[in-house]
């Protein structure tokens, strides 16, 4: 059934998807069903096909859009050429995009084990694409001497994963404001590249 057209599917749309995210993060993908997307929306649950094919669609237009988003955004950015400076620009840059979407980066990870496996692979490529950022960064500045890491593979994983780990703990209204946050993990990231945090 194609999709409506007009001001009110650009109103639903979003909708469908926006509820689906927050369900999805609440309860897990697997026990949500369509009926409770279309109540949280309200629209009648056959008409919630107008609108997508089925949950599954949903769950991978999710994690792809937040991917292409990502990549989309860092493309955009004016990366300085030292690659402290680079590091420390990658740092404030993820952790911001990040903590702006802890739902969807919650279920980015532990929701990839329900993607059909065709739609597994494409959020894989993207997400290798984002590790090829951070891979390629480390490898210069270890080539530069800048770092100091056994393996810029095995460090690119770890960094992004010690970042994207903030989003499970980091709130707003916390201990610390986001500015501080940054300060501190690009001192922890400097120290996990074997640069002196006051370089």
């Amino acid at each position: 059934m194609a999709r409506k057209t007009g001001s009110h599917s650009e109103i639903t749309g979003p909708k469908i998807k926006q509820s689906a995210l927050e369900l999805f993060a609440r309860y897990g993908f697997a026990a949500v069903t369509m009926r409770q997307i279309a109540a949280r929306v309200g629209v009648q649950a056959g008409a919630i096909y107008n609108y997508t094919p089925d949950k599954q669609a949903l769950l991978f237009d999710l994690l792809h859009g937040h991917m292409a988003d990502l990549l989309a955004r860092w493309a955009e950015e004016q990366v300085p050429s030292h690659p402290v400076a680079a590091l420390d620009h990658f740092v404030a840059f993820h952790l911001d995009f990040h903590i702006q979407r802890p739902e969807l980066v919650f279920i980015s990870y532990m929701e990839l084990r329900n993607l059909t496996e065709e739609n597994f692979k494409a959020i894989e490529e993207k997400r290798s694409r984002y590790e090829k950022i951070v891979y390629d960064m480390i490898l210069k500045g270890v080539l530069s001497g800048d770092f100091q890491v056994p393996d810029a593979k095995i460090t690119s994983f770890a960094l992004i994963a010690m970042l994207t780990g903030v989003v499970d703990w980091f709130r707003e209204d916390g201990r610390l404001s986001s500015e501080e946050l940054t300060r501190q993990y690009c001192a922890l990231a400097r120290q996990t590249l074997g640069v002196n945090a006051l370089a």
